[in-house]
């Protein structure tokens, strides 16, 4: 919840001055809903995607102050995150909601951007395999490797979301490495490896190069540098890392 309109507008205005003719990798900005419309009017043409932070599973209906995906789709949004840390825990949405979201925006042919990870205590007790491994394989029930397929996973240990600690670079490649393996077990090796496995969890320019060295880290899902010049530099230091 951050940024208004006018904000929002400045800023990707002057992100796209930046990296508007990047192609090596791709670079999705998700606004709050109220902006979604003007963002996307303004990245038409460049090669930075628009994605909504939240989505409900049911086209229309009475929702109040829900959005559907029909409503993100006809202004032009093209991912979706889903099952937030923020969402999970402040809001309450539990693992099958999650699924009946994810269902509805595979099948509108918006990427979903599905979110895992643990908690402080989980961490602590051990218990971090032990919840990624349930929040996958609760988003994925029901769905067709080819529906899963289409999902962009995101690994946020809740612990390291805007606490300004981040998980070390072998942290979060044994978790990264973990969710590769179980997909892997779930489907086949090529789903596992053609799947794209995103950190986050306090992401800045000066960790972002360790973190994304490893094997099994494919990107970033940016929280609090994204607001800043600081997701520019982090752009910037993707690129040189592909080069």
């Amino acid at each position: 919840m951050n940024k208004t309109n006018t904000e929002a507008a400045e800023f990707v205005s002057k992100l796209i001055g930046q990296i508007r003719t990047e192609d090596k990798f791709e670079v999705i900005v998700c606004p709050p809903f109220t902006a979604l419309e003007k963002i996307c009017d303004i990245t038409s043409g460049s090669n930075i995607k628009v994605g909504a932070q939240n989505a409900f599973y049911e086209d229309k209906g009475a929702y109040t102050g829900e959005i559907s995906v029909n409503m993100l789709k006809d202004i032009g949004v093209e991912y979706v995150i889903l099952g937030h840390s923020e969402r999970r825990h402040i809001f309450q949405e539990n693992d099958e909601l999650i699924n009946k979201k994810l269902k509805k925006v595979i099948v509108s042919g918006l990427t979903p951007i599905l979110c895992v990870g643990e908690k402080l205590e989980e961490r602590e007790k051990g218990l971090t395999f032990n919840v990624v491994e349930k929040q996958i394989k609760e988003a994925f029930y029901g769905l067709t490797q080819e529906e899963a397929s289409k999902i962009i996973i995101a690994y946020e240990p809740v612990w390291a979301i805007g606490t300004g600690k981040v998980a070390t670079p072998n942290q979060a490649q044994e978790v990264h490495k973990f969710i590769r393996d179980l997909l892997k077990n779930i489907f086949n090796e090529e789903f596992a490896k053609n799947t794209t496995i995103l950190y986050g969890g306090s992401i800045k320019p000066n960790n972002y190069l360790g973190l994304f060295g490893k094997t099994d880290i494919d990107g970033g899902l940016v929280g609090g540098a994204s607001l800043t010049e600081d997701f520019v530099e982090l752009a910037k230091i993707m690129k040189e890392i592909i080069e």
